[in-house]
């Protein structure tokens, strides 16, 4: 995809959404994955089911509050270490068999009744006492000792010590029915923090992003660029890039890339809907909202690299993020149907983003070359189109559309399967087990190794690269020895199918030079010479039985390749016995055509120049 703005800002990509309905904080154990925990609080085990009431405390009481939103999360820099916030902190080393309490009541406690009330300030409801609860937390991925809380009542807190002792240092602005929503810890300074705050319950529709880079001495508001009514839920920064910022508000995603003194809309095609929350899990921006569910933000690496001097550069390849060699689609059957909900899988392979300040004069090329400088694809602003497969039988709307690398000005997105070319078979088909509207045709090419590539991009004559690192999908234990072996027989069997494939394009081109020297040559000497060839070059090309043909082999060796490429596993002993057997056909069939294409073609013309008929060229 691409775009440029009207101001010529480079505008990126798509948010795509992620159907779940799961409300409040959970915290995934990073030890153990199957062990989730969440609302206030429960331990939850993926594998049984089933779900264990952690609470620090089993009942409220004046010195215990919580909410089904609390604060739970792990430390970033101890995976074992639990933290959890009613009207205090706690934390648990042990998966919630024994808590600690860290904080004293870091909320409020007066009852002040604010103007927003209105007629109903005198009310019981209104003048009755209101506890709050510390609505986030904040611990430090520099420090161990600091922790930032902030209340739903309008307090920040820290402590710099690990909890022994705990400063407020709310900014002066801040008051009464104020909500803390959002906390985060500088990725790069102890001292720096940024807090989002909510101040709904006051009448109060600005934003409100608070920035303290002196451990809560002094606070900015950073809000220039947001519109007022754009009540902000949500702060994060950029755990790589120092600097770069994503608030949510109640309408979309916001974005900072210095430090929060000036921001821009980050909401593409996303509806404007209540951004709860953001999170940056490795090269991906997700939003929680409420309501719609998760949205994902694919790739922000181009983000990271953005300079106010971005736009003007002629040609920009941004450093693409690391791509993950998966087998993205496992459907076993036909896609979802319509009314299903479901939502688009990440983009199958390596996203590379560019930029041109102007449409190129010449073709604008892509190549993935390899550590030995292979050219292992190269694609081209003038490929022709893929065509269309005839004679399918799948309706058109489960067909991937086709990508064609774009040489227009703007901002554009393309994506490498992580693929060698396709393999030269006489048919391709697309899978019944699709994905609606994105469904690739089959076979495609042998899978790359997992290592370092480096991506060219050239347009005009000029050319830019980058590095690319392809990963093995994680969640796959095959040692490197086998996926190299898997690879040099998915190679090896490409290769044949080259071979194969070429000498049938040869002997159907001789035969019709033959069909046509047949309807030349209707009686006479030379017709049963003829004939009798055709018939030799008719069984090589085909299916006749008992000898090997380059159409039977064609798909016979394009069976052995799907095996081959169809896991991530050692081939099986029957698979390489086929494959020898395969390929000692292969041998023999091109033999015999290479015996056909010069003797057995020379003795036709000789008994065509003795009966005086041209000869076949």
């Amino acid at each position: 995809m691409s775009s440029r703005g009207n101001d010529g800002q480079i505008t990126l990509r798509e948010w795509h959404p992620v159907a779940v309905e799961e409300y409040g904080y959970v915290a995934t154990d990073p030890l153990d994955p199957d062990i989730v925990y969440g609302g206030k609080i429960t331990r939850y085990d993926r594998r049984t089911g089933q779900v264990q009431d952690i609470s620090p405390k089993l009942f409220r009481g004046p010195d215990y509050r919580a909410l089904r939103t609390a604060p739970v999360l792990f430390s970033p820099l101890n995976p074992r270490l639990l933290y959890f916030a009613s009207n205090t902190i706690w934390t648990t080393l042990d998966g919630g068999k024994s808590w600690k309490r860290i904080s004293p009541d870091l909320t409020r406690t007066d009852s002040i009744v604010p103007a927003s009330v209105g007629k109903y300030a005198a009310g019981r409801g209104a003048t009755a006492r209101h506890p709050g609860v510390i609505y986030t937390v904040a611990p430090s991925s520099r420090s161990p000792n600091v922790i930032w809380a902030g209340s739903d009542d309008g307090l920040i807190h820290v402590t710099m010590d690990g909890g022994k002792t705990w400063k407020n240092v709310t900014p002066p602005e801040l008051g009464p029915w104020a909500k803390v929503s959002v906390m985060d810890a500088s990725h790069t300074d102890p001292r720096t923090a940024y807090a989002a705050v909510n101040a709904f319950r006051l009448d109060d529709l600005r934003p409100s992003i608070y920035r303290t880079r002196d451990g809560g001495k002094s606070w900015v508001r950073i809000t220039n660029g947001i519109p007022d009514g754009a009540t902000i839920n949500a702060v994060r920064e950029d755990p790589v890039r120092k600097g770069l910022l994503f608030a949510g508000s109640e309408t979309q995603v916001w974005v900072s890339f210095d430090d929060g003194d000036r921001w821009a809309s980050l909401r593409l095609n996303m509806p404007a809907t209540s951004i709860r929350d953001l999170a940056v899990k490795d090269d991906d921006l997700l939003a929680g909202t409420h309501g719609r569910g998760f949205w994902v933000l694919d790739d922000i690496a181009p983000l990271r690299e953005l300079a106010a001097s971005t736009a003007a550069e002629p040609v920009v390849l941004f450093r693409p993020a690391r791509a993950t060699r998966v087998r993205w689609n496992t459907n076993p059957d036909t896609p979802f149907p319509p009314d299903e909900p479901a939502a688009p899988n990440p983009p199958d392979g390596a996203i590379l983003d560019y930029w041109l300040k102007e449409t190129a004069r010449t073709p604008v090329t892509l190549a993935i070359v390899d550590r030995a400088g292979a050219v292992v694809r190269r694609f081209a602003s003038d490929d022709p189109p893929e065509k269309p497969i005839e004679g399918r039988n799948i309706p058109d709307y489960w067909i991937r559309p086709p990508q064609v690398l774009s040489a227009e000005a703007g901002a554009h997105r393309f994506v490498w399967d992580l693929q060698w070319p396709e393999p030269a078979v006489l048919s391709f088909g697309y899978p019944i087990a699709a994905v609606a509207m994105n469904t690739p045709r089959e076979p495609a090419g042998p899978w790359v190794l997992p290592g370092t590539y480096t991506v060219k991009l050239t347009v005009n004559g000029k050319s830019v690269t980058q590095p690319l690192v392809v990963r093995m999908d994680p969640r796959v234990r095959t040692p490197m020895p086998v996926l190299t072996r898997q690879h040099v027989l998915s190679q090896q069997l490409a290769h044949d199918l080259k071979r194969d494939f070429g000498a049938l394009q040869q002997v159907r081109a001789l035969r019709a030079r033959v069909r046509d020297a047949r309807q030349r040559v209707t009686a006479g000497p030379g017709t049963d010479a003829i004939a009798e060839f055709d018939r030799m070059l008719a069984a090589i090309e085909g299916d006749a039985p008992g000898q090997p043909s380059f159409t039977r082999l064609n798909r016979e060796l394009a069976a052995l390749y799907g095996v081959i490429q169809g896991a991530d596993v050692p081939p099986t002993t029957q698979a390489l016995a086929a494959i020898s057997q395969k390929e000692a056909e292969l041998k023999t069939a091109l033999a015999r055509w290479g015996t056909l294409r010069t003797t057995g073609l020379a003795a036709l013309n000789a008994k065509l120049r003795a009966a005086g008929l041209p000869e076949i060229r």
